[in-house]
Formats: C-alpha cells, sequence, structure tokens
C-alpha cells in the first residue's frame, strides 16, 4: 500500500525517485492549448451518404495528421459516462483496506484486474517513476472478465459492464469507419485484430512539483485504437510539429488516438502520435482509457490491398503477444520496440 501515491501524496514533498532528468521534464513552459484536433460528429455517419463520406474523410485526415480527433454524438450515455467516471474516482477514495484486496500479488487471477502505480512490469527496475495510481482490468469476454473487477465500489461493476459494451460498440463502429477509409473491407479491423480489451483507469494526485515529474512518459500506444474519458481536468498532451500541445477536455466527447498496431496495419498511413500525462498542483485527475487490442496470437502486418509495388510494406509481420510483452517490459525510449519491425530500405 505504501507504493501508492494516492496512499501518501499528501503535504509530501516530491520523492527523488519521481524527479525527470531535465530533457523530459515538463518544466514550467506554457503549453499551447490545440484547437485544431479535429471533432467527430458521428451522428452524420449513420447513413451512407454524402455526410458519412465527409465523417469518413475527416476521420482520415485526423489519423493522417495528428493520431488524435474527438468524438461526439457516438451513442455513449451521458448518465452513464458520468456515473462510470464517479466510480472510477470512487475506486482511490477507497480506505486502505478496500485497496488491498486490488494490489499486485502472485496470483494468476490478478491478470484480469490489479492496482498499482507507475507502472505495472518495471517498477523495481524503472529509474524514474510516474506520478499515478492505475486500476487496470481485462473487459472481454465481458460475462468471464466481469467476476474479477472490484467489489467496492458496490456498484462498479453493474455501471462499468454496460459502459465498456458500448465503448467497445463505439470502438467498432470508428473501426469501420477507419476501414471505410483505407479502401479496406468494413470488417477487417472486427476480427483477431479488435477481439481483446482493457480499461486502465489512470489516477493523477495533485502533485508537489508537476514541473519535475510526469503522470506518463511520451509513448505511442501499442494496441490497434485507444478511446479516452478525459474526465473534466486538462492533462493530456500531444506532440506535433516539434512542440507539446495539450488537448483540453471537452464535455460529452471522448478522444480517440491511433495505435502501433493500426499505424504498421495502414502501412504507415495513418499516424500513431506520440503523447504524455502531465500533472498539477490543485486538483486530482481521473482518466478511463480503453484500448482495443488483438489476441495474442494474432500476426500483425501491413493489409494486402495497401501493399503494391510502390508501396512497399514499410513492417514486418510480427505476433501481437510477443510485441506486446516486448512494449511493457522495455526500460528506455519506448519507440525503440516499434523500430526493430520496421523494413529497412
Amino acid at each position: 500500500m505504501e507504493k501508492l501515491v494516492s496512499s501518501w501524496f499528501t503535504g509530501k514533498k516530491l520523492p527523488e525517485n519521481y524527479v525527470f532528468p531535465i530533457g523530459k521534464r515538463p518544466g514550467n513552459h506554457p503549453v499551447r492549448t490545440c484547437r485544431t484536433i479535429p471533432v467527430i460528429n458521428l451522428e452524420r455517419a449513420c447513413d451512407h451518404d454524402d455526410d458519412r463520406t465527409h465523417v469518413v474523410q475527416e476521420i482520415m485526415k485526423a489519423c493522417q495528421d495528428y493520431g488524435f480527433f474527438q468524438v461526439i454524438n457516438h451513442r455513449v450515455e451521458g448518465k452513464l459516462r458520468d456515473d462510470a467516471m464517479e466510480v472510477f474516482k470512487e475506486i482511490f477514495e477507497l480506505p486502505v483496506e478496500g485497496k488491498s484486496t486490488l494490489l499486485i500479488k502472485d496470483d494468476p487471477n490478478q491478470d484480469h484486474c490489479k492496482l498499482y502505480t507507475s507502472s505495472a512490469h518495471n517498477y523495481d527496475r524503472e529509474p524514474v517513476h510516474y506520478w499515478r495510481d492505475v486500476l487496470k482490468h481485462t473487459c472481454s469476454p465481458l460475462a468471464e472478465c466481469i467476476q474479477y473487477w472490484p467489489e467496492k465500489p458496490t456498484r462498479y461493476r453493474e455501471v462499468v459492464g454496460p459502459y465498456c459494451a458500448e465503448v467497445k460498440e463505439l470502438g467498432s463502429r470508428i473501426l469501420e469507419l477507419i476501414c471505410e477509409g483505407l479502401g479496406l473491407e468494413k470488417d477487417y479491423l472486427q476480427k483477431e485484430l479488435s477481439e481483446g480489451s482493457f480499461l486502465a483507469v489512470n489516477h493523477y494526485p495533485p502533485c508537489p512539483d508537476p514541473s519535475l515529474t510526469l503522470g506518463l512518459a511520451a509513448h505511442c500506444d501499442p494496441n490497434l485504437i485507444t478511446i479516452l474519458l478525459q474526465g473534466d481536468v486538462p492533462g493530456l498532451q500531444v506532440f506535433k510539429d516539434g512542440e507539446w500541445i495539450g488537448i483540453d477536455p471537452l464535455p460529452g466527447a471522448f478522444v480517440v488516438n491511433i495505435g502501433y498496431v493500426l499505424h504498421a496495419v495502414s502501412n504507415g498511413k495513418l499516424k500513431s502520435a506520440v503523447h504524455r500525462a502531465v500533472t498539477n498542483s490543485y486538483t486530482a485527475r481521473t482518466t478511463a482509457a480503453f484500448f482495443i487490442y488483438p489476441t495474442e496470437d494474432c500476426l500483425v502486418k501491413p493489409a494486402k490491398a495497401l501493399v503494391t509495388e510502390d508501396n512497399r510494406p514499410v513492417f514486418k509481420a510480427f505476433q501481437y503477444g510477443k510485441f506486446y510483452n516486448s512494449f511493457v517490459t522495455y526500460i528506455g525510449d519506448i519507440n525503440n520496440v516499434l523500430e526493430s519491425y520496421k523494413i529497412k530500405p
């Protein structure tokens, strides 16, 4: 329990093992808010007409220019989103005994649900820790996974179960639109490439010195796509054109970002954006990231329809399970993991 930031942060000076090297600290430099990351109105994609075509074009441009976009009118009901965010926050307000049942132990069932701080795989090896606590649990198959989810707060399962089902459905609709934009069969990304899902609830307590540390360092996600419920506290930043830009929360919206797998399947056509989470000194920030990813045995490779004589494959084929394990256990610049799968010219 003593490792969880949310259990000891109050009134403390920032410990040395949370201080990032000078070149990687966020510092006190103002970061401009990005007003141009596209906001996609999914309601307009309901019919196969000019509006749907325009939505597909907007998504493709966002994926190519940013690797990020936001969606509104997405059919995930507002009360369900609000209730889910409420129970996510309640997890980190539980007393010590409530949290202790979720902490990482030598229990195979904890592959399904675990609470940890900084990073689950590298805490004892990483030179600097992240200023965050995380609840992570698998979400597919939902009927099998839900039994391992937290029993407290008492309504966690009854709220988060339907929430995950609706967000997974949202992901399926977004992937279908991306397939249309790439010129692939509409269900190309719906098979083993998107069979898995897990939820990571990140909690960033108020920090004594946000200029020296990070909630999460610069990285790209290793999966297919991620759907983020931001809450109402800013902290997400994307690296574009040599600078960090902030993505402020948009009420009712989800943030969608492209992962390494979709970057590879699209043969580099769609961008996997570098992003990070910064902290603040005045209020806690809680977010919920829903990750959609392939089966462990899935062979990830550029789609055949996107490979031609003039557009040779950019990536070697790789087994997702091995790639993911390399990603989560790597110490250093995480972008080096994907580089090793690139085909050299």
